[in-house]
């Protein structure tokens, strides 16, 4: 006898529709992958099939459950080059046996994951976000191909989870309209977090000689970022401020290339532990982390790990998936309809990647709702939220100790999120649904203490928010549509610096450029002898920002208190033209540069990391590719920012020179016209570093996920109730 037959009160799956039914080639072809698939479960996972008394089964099982319409479930993993993915293989197979158990049929497939830190200040960051698009189609193709009812994914870094997310929804969409089969379910695994690395004892000997040696040069900036810079757990991230401060320190003479090649080599040992995981910091992975819970996709059991689930937690995910099967209120369309909101919210309160402003139109898009950048506006604008995020890089408060609190029962992850916003009074819909089958509300019902207060400052939520400012703020202008800064990743004093405060453009047309300048002993001088600037223009931008005083003399001092202040442009980096790659190496130059961190700001039509901080603004709309305003900029304009309206303006420079502030746009001055069309020439040159197949082509823009043109035009649905 078959076991499909022995399971009481199996499963089917309500549908008109059943492929493998109705059509024998699949019924022939598939079965043996799943034997094979349980196979390998029951042989690298001995003892859990012990545990279980679990068989493999016969192909005829199989055939017997295709036929009946049993739940077929795609597991979706990562591919092991990646570090997330490391551990997916033992989770995989245990989700296959469950599967089994409760009477489904498990399938598995990988996609490929480009770790963004890899890709990073190299050519790979032009395919990275493309690689989120092509993503979304695979999944979708291999769900759609092979009729799938359900999925349980394990998520892991970067863009990867709302690729995964958009495909499934995809396939949600096409089978409304098709109407002959049933909804898309599917649960989310997070992968686990990577516990940050510790700079070696030897190294940091090294370290802090390079910066004493940068004092007694005169250096002593340098020695302050280097020693600032010490003080974070090692992870890629902080490896990227040290190369930047140890090629500043080869330039001023301070070390020479051979000791800049040992310590890199030193840190990139000691950086990452041998189990893998997403990265500790609070960028896109874990915030795709805290995403996919918002939006109710994952169980808390899933939800904040540090090695390989047990087998009771993966087997939550996979019965939580059983219990919403044939509900179609718990299709994953509708569990981002109810909760998109919700996850606005969360995402500022936590101080997330600025990254989401692209992923989650993007999500949205595929799932058929109409949202842009601006939807996410109105719900940050008409329920603003304070931060209750104390994440630290340097007071033992990072993503591994947030799981760890977890894991101690110190609070409820994502559960306590939502139950410490409400108790501030904040607008959650608590009414929401999640894949757990139950509501927010009902979720939340029993949690009296969402945080342990014995941890104090130790904790990462908090109850008490930490500051009522935070997220990411969308702004726009006289020269553009849109942009988008992180305001999370600004500290109060910057914020208040940077409000109703003007800079001196000095444009770039990539990052390497910009990176050379940062790190160059002269920097100072290239920045006073940029085109355009001029004693007049200094003083006036002097004195408008605060200052009493213009030394000409000491150009350093007037960039050091803040007053003589630029805006590094980095142009021509937009979806279309390059692939939309992150500027995370210059943003961490600023900001492990005192000087230029308290003075000056990066502005860009491409995207950042997700843990960037400082004054860096992106995802400017329209790009330069396409015309936009960014790449008619040049050096010596003059810009303004104004942190409580929300607005980034260029300024008339004549105007401003005569104690007058006209915003306008350069593109409509006659001399602009003939610089842009160079400056398009060298941008279509340049497209041709990436290959055909994956330059972003008839995409939509930043503000609407940069999504196909297709997925565009058919995402016409309402979000809101």
């Amino acid at each position: 006898m078959p076991q499909t037959r022995s399971i009481p009160n199996a499963i089917t799956i309500d549908e008109k529709a059943n492929p493998y039914r109705d059509c024998i080639q699949g019924l022939a072809n598939q079965p043996i992958t799943v034997v094979r698939l349980l196979r390998d479960a029951v042989n690298e996972n001995p003892v859990v099939a012990s545990d279980r008394k679990f068989a493999v089964p016969e192909i005829r099982d199989v055939v017997g459950r295709l036929v009946e319409n049993r739940p077929r479930i795609a597991i979706i993993g990562g591919a092991p080059d990646h570090p997330a993915h490391l551990l997916d293989r033992p989770q995989a197979l245990m989700a296959a046996i469950r599967i089994w158990e409760m009477g489904g049929v498990p399938f598995l497939f990988h996609v490929p994951v480009i770790c963004d830190g890899t890709a990073q200040n190299n050519i790979g960051q032009s395919y990275s976000l493309a690689s989120r698009n092509h993503t979304a189609a695979a999944v979708n193709i291999t769900f759609e191909g092979h009729s799938y009812h359900a999925a349980y994914v394990i998520a892991g870094c970067d863009k990867s989870p709302a690729a995964v997310v958009a495909g499934l929804a995809a396939a949600d969409q096409a089978r409304k309209y098709r109407g002959d089969q049933a909804p898309v379910w599917a649960v989310f695994a997070p992968s686990h977090v990577l516990k940050g690395g510790e700079i070696p004892d030897g190294t940091r000997r090294l370290l802090d000689k390079i910066a004493d040696d940068a004092d007694h040069a005169g250096h002593d900036d340098l020695g302050g970022d280097i020693r600032e810079n010490m003080r974070y757990i090692l992870q890629c991230t902080s490896d990227e401020a040290f190369a930047g401060l140890l090629d500043r320190a080869r330039l001023l003479g301070i070390i020479d290339g051979k000791m800049e090649r040992r310590v890199l080599d030193e840190l990139a040992g000691a950086t990452c532990d041998s189990k893998g995981g997403i990265c500790a910091f609070n960028g896109t992975g874990n915030s795709s982390r805290t995403m996919l819970a918002a939006f109710g996709l994952t169980p808390p059991e899933l939800e904040l790990l540090t090695d390989v689930p047990p087998y009771a937690a993966v087997a939550a995910g996979i019965d939580a998936l059983f219990g919403v099967f044939n509900k179609p209120e718990y299709a994953i369309s509708n569990l981002l309809k109810r909760n998109f909101a919700n996850f606005v919210r969360i995402h500022n309160a936590t101080g997330s990647s600025s990254n989401m402003l692209l992923h989650l139109p993007f999500m949205m898009r595929y799932a058929g709702f109409d949202v842009t950048i601006d939807d996410y506006q109105d719900v940050r604008l008409k329920t603003p939220v304070p931060e209750i995020f104390a994440h630290s890089l340097t007071e033992n408060r990072d993503t591994f100790v947030l799981a760890q609190q977890m894991a101690e029962g110190k609070n409820r992850g994502m559960e306590s999120i939502y139950r410490v916003l409400a108790d501030l009074g904040v607008a959650m819909d608590l009414d929401a649904p999640t894949v757990l089958g139950k509501t927010w509300g009902e979720r939340i019902a029993d949690l009296e203490k969402p945080v342990d207060l014995s941890l104090g400052d130790k904790s990462v939520i908090r109850a008490v928010p930490v500051r009522k400012r935070s997220g990411v703020d969308v702004l726009t202008g006289s020269f553009f549509d849109n942009c988008a800064v992180k305001t999370s990743g600004m500290s109060d004093h910057l914020i208040e610096h940077f409000d109703d405060h003007v800079f001196i453009v000095r444009y770039y047309e990539n990052e390497h450029v910009c990176n050379a300048d940062f790190a160059s002993p002269d920097l100072v001088t290239r920045l006073i002898e940029t085109d355009g600037v001029d004693e007049d223009l200094i003083a006036a931008v002097v004195r408008r920002n605060g200052g009493n005083r213009v030394d000409m003399d000491a150009p350093k001092d007037m960039l050091a208190q803040g007053h003589l202040s630029f805006a590094f442009v980095i142009g021509g980096q937009g979806p279309e033209a390059y692939g939309m790659p992150e500027m995370f190496s210059p943003s961490q130059n600023l900001r492990h540069h005192r000087i230029l961190e308290a003075s000056s700001m990066l502005i860009t039509d491409g995207r950042y990391s997700g843990v960037t901080k400082g004054a860096c603004i992106g995802h400017m709309v329209p790009e330069a590719f396409s015309g936009g305003g960014i790449g008619h900029l040049r050096d010596g304009d003059v810009l303004r920012l104004d942190l409580t309206k929300n607005t980034l303006d260029w300024l008339d420079r004549d105007a401003f020179l005569a104690g007058t502030e006209t915003a306008g746009s350069p593109i409509d001055l006659a001399d602009r016209a003939p610089l842009f069309a160079e400056r398009q020439k060298r941008m279509i040159a340049r497209q041709y570093d990436i290959a055909a197949s994956n330059v972003m082509d008839h995409v939509s823009n930043a503000a609407r996920g940069i999504v196909p043109g297709v997925v565009d035009r058919r995402a016409v649905n309402p979000w809101r109730n």
